[in-house]
Formats: structure tokens, sequence, C-alpha cells
């Protein structure tokens, strides 16, 4: 490492042509974008189911522990290295190319699948509206507006997601709130214990399908909070990085937890387990039948309401979902380890050709809607997860390792933009709840498949390493 001190501007000069162009509140509400989705929307229901309202409590509040130690430690290096590779060039720095390689093409992946999924999502509740108009139709046009959104430049990108998080964030919030009135309400009519009828069932307990349905929901818990990460990839295009990272971080993580549970906790109150799945949101269902004060039960169109905004939800997962992949295969080519022209940019400094790229694997979506069958999506939904887990634990790894070349070269930590605190032992909570989550899908042989594709993946990965390094030796001998 450099013994010079790492500036913003210096990092910024050596990155090149990406365009600065978001700002703070961009930043916080990519951060919140990323994270309120699917998986907050429609997946609780099906976590309840499983585990149980208890045990999935007690699981988001590991998945919120993790995060919070993935997401401190990701602050640090972001701050320091600003760059758009973000994962994928840390990696490669500091734990070596090709791993490197692996952990570009595993984030791609994720969010590849998860733009296919969304579409999919979204033309299935459109069908609540619009029965006679097919799926598919509902896939083209999310894939023409996400497009629209990401390819003219990086600021219209952040301000349609900061409009979309926006519309989560007060949903969420007003969930909450609606949720803490009728838990009052509920309190003066019944008496406080009433609030916790649905978390014991008798001589089952509080877990009614034994302890290890709550590990396997460790999986389904990390997929929703997939997706807090991209602002590691945000930050590249963002102005004054090393400035508002740090404060990013601060402003995001306990708000977007806090999201989490307090939601979790509203719904486990309203919704008994028998009446938890995944056909139907939580969200609208607790909605539908919770006692309010001169309301009575059930608010008026409320079904069609938050089904708006969950569309809205997965729309801008989506939107962020083709930003962080084509920026994946943009830090690719940019380290040289994939075609030179996916580091190309339009005028407006939007990497185009990286962004078709992905978008052509989206279309996938068309495809799984089409032809697959219901336990094809489930495994991608675990591959996502994987993927996400290899992600985090590098980043783990990663500032470990940064941390300790950082004061070999002679630095001293004052001059950290941003500190992650509690080292060692903050990326060993994040490594060790990852690893939790894996065993946890190990003991569900539903979610085996997809530890197993996603392995598969990961080695094909490293092949692919080797031979584009032969291809590159190969091109500087032709040189010679």
């Amino acid at each position: 490492m450099d013994n010079q001190k790492i500036t913003h501007q210096n990092i910024a000069q050596k990155q090149g042509e990406l365009k600065r162009d978001m700002k703070m509140r961009h930043l916080l509400m990519i951060a919140f974008g990323g994270a309120i989705g699917t998986g907050l929307f429609v997946g609780t229901g099906g976590n309840i189911a499983s585990a149980g309202p208890l045990g999935t409590l007690i699981a988001y509040c590991f998945g919120g522990l993790v995060v919070y130690c993935i997401m401190l430690s990701l602050g640090e290096l972001a701050s320091v290295y600003p760059t758009t590779g973000s994962f994928g060039d840390y990696a490669a720095k500091f734990i070596g190319p090709g791993t490197g390689y692996m952990v570009f093409w595993m984030y791609w992946l994720g969010w590849v699948i998860t733009v296919a999924l969304e579409y999919i999502a979204i033309g299935m509740i459109m069908q609540r509206w619009f029965a006679g108009i097919p799926i598919h139709y509902w896939v083209i046009l999310c894939i023409a507006l996400v497009f629209l959104l990401n390819f003219f430049s990086v600021k219209i990108f952040a301000e349609g997601e900061f409009f979309f998080s926006l519309i989560k964030v007060l949903a969420v919030i007003a969930f909450i709130g609606i949720g803490a009135i009728g838990i009052i309400y509920q309190i003066y009519l019944h008496g406080f214990s009433s609030i916790f009828d649905n978390f014991h069932f008798g001589d089952k307990g509080f877990f009614p399908n034994g302890s290890a349905a709550v590990f396997s929901a460790m999986l389904a818990v990390i997929f929703a909070f997939t997706g807090t990460e991209v602002i590691g990839v945000a930050v590249g295009e963002t102005k004054n990085a090393s400035e508002v990272m740090p404060k990013a971080i601060k402003a995001t993580l306990w708000r977007i937890v806090f999201f989490f549970l307090g939601s979790v906790f509203v719904i486990s109150v309203f919704l008994p387990m028998s009446d938890s799945s995944i056909t139907q949101s939580p969200f609208v269902s607790v909605l539908e039948r919770i006692n309010l004060p001169f309301i009575g039960m059930g608010i008026p169109y409320v079904a069609d309401i938050m089904n708006a905004v969950i569309i809205t939800a997965m729309f801008s997962t989506a939107n962020s979902g083709l930003y962080g992949a084509s920026r994946m295969i943009y830090g690719l080519s940019k380290q040289k380890m994939f075609f030179k022209v996916f580091s190309k940019l339009n005028r407006q400094g939007t990497p185009t050709y990286a962004m078709f790229f992905s978008l052509s694997f989206s279309l996938i979506g068309l495809l799984v809607q089409i032809y697959a069958k219901e336990n094809v999506v489930e495994a991608l939904i675990n591959v996502i997860s994987f993927t996400v887990i290899i992600v985090w634990v590098s980043v783990s790894v990663l500032q470990y390792s940064f941390r300790k070349q950082y004061l070999k070269a002679g630095h001293s930590l004052a001059d950290l933009p941003y500190k992650a605190p509690f080292l060692p032992f903050l990326q060993l909570i994040g490594i060790t709840g990852c690893v939790i989550g894996v065993i946890g899908s190990a003991m569900d042989k539903d979610q085996r498949i997809g530890m197993i594709l996603t392995i598969v993946f990961a080695i094909v990965c490293y092949i692919g390493y080797y031979f584009t390094q032969k291809a590159n030796e190969n091109n500087k001998k032709d040189l010679i």
C-alpha cells in the first residue's frame, strides 16, 4: 500500500470517467430502497408461517445484527476507496484477483436474478386489477421503464430511486404507526397479554415447527436485508464520498433495523401463524383485519393502496438491481478481467454496454414466468441469498485485511475517514452470522439446491478467471 495518505480526490482521479452526481439524500434513500423490498413486504408472511412469530423476530434480530456488522466494515472500506467496483475491487486488492473476479460475478448474478424475479412479482400483483393482461406484458413494461431510468445519467437514476424509496419508507412508517395505534387499542379492549396471543402455541410452545425452523428462516431474512450493501456501489458516483459514506452508514442502519423489526412485530400481533403465507402480503392482511378506534375492523381500500406501494417497492428494487449489476460488469472491465467494451460510457457517464449486458440476462424473468415451476423460483431466491452471503463474508474478511495492511504501511487510524469499531469482533459476528445462515439452509432440503448452484457458480468463476488470465498472457505475447 502506498504510504501517501489516500484521499477522495486521488481515488476520483484514478477511477476516471464516472460522474459523481449523487448527493447525500440520494445515498440515504438508495440504502433504504435497496433493503425495503419483496423480502419485507411479501416474504415476512412465509417466514412467520414456518418459524412462528417469535422465531421470525429472533431471525430478524440476528439478521439485523449481522447486516449492521457488515455495513460498518463496508463503511470503512468505502470511505477510503469509494469506487464503483466496490466489493470486487476490494477483494482483488486485499485477497487476490481470482477472488475479486468471483465476487464481481457473484454480486452481479444475485442482482440479475433479483431483477428478473421482481419483474414477475410486479406482473402477478398487477393482475389483481388487470386480470386479462398476461404477466409477460408487465415484465416488458418494467424492463423498458428500468432501462430509461438507468440509461441517461446516474443523476436521473438517483432522483428516481429517491422518489420510489421515499414512498416505501413513508409506507412502512405509516404501517408501524397504524399498528402501534391498533396495539394500544387492543390493550385497552382486551388487556396487555392479548398482544402476545399469536406467539404461544399450547403444547408446542413458542416454536411450533421446532427451533430448526428458526435457523431455516435465517436465509430468508438475509434475502430480506439484501440490497442494503448497494450503498457501497453507489458511493463510487457520489460527491464528497469520503465524507458522505460514514454519515450514510450511521443514518441508515438503525432505521432499517427498526423498520424491519417494527413491521414484523406488528404483523405478529395481528396475523395468526395459520393465516400467514406468501400468497398475499402480510401488510395487506394485517391492515384488513386491524381494529382501530373510530374506524373499526379494517381500513377501506387498504389492499389496493398497499399493493400499489408493494409494486413501487419491487420496481425500486429492480431499478437498484440493474444499477448494481451494470456497475459490477463495468468494474470487471476496468480491472481488465472482462471485455474492454463494457467500461465504455455514453455522454452522460453511464456504462451503457454493461447495462445492456445485465439487462439482457434479466430477461430470464420472461422465461421463468412462462416455463418454470414454483420450486425453480424458490431455488433462484435461495441463490440470491447465497450470493449475498459470499459478498458479505468477503466484506468482513476484506476490512480485517485492509486494516492490517493499512497499519503495517505506517498509517494511523486517526487518518481514516471512518473507523469501524470492535475489530476483530465485528468481523467475527458478520462471518458467524452468515455461516449460521448457510447451516440453517443446509438443514432444509428445499434450500440445498440453491446452495449447490451457488457453489458451482463460484467454482466456474475461478475457472473463468484462470482462462481470462491465460487469454491476457497470450495477448501480451502477441504484442511483443
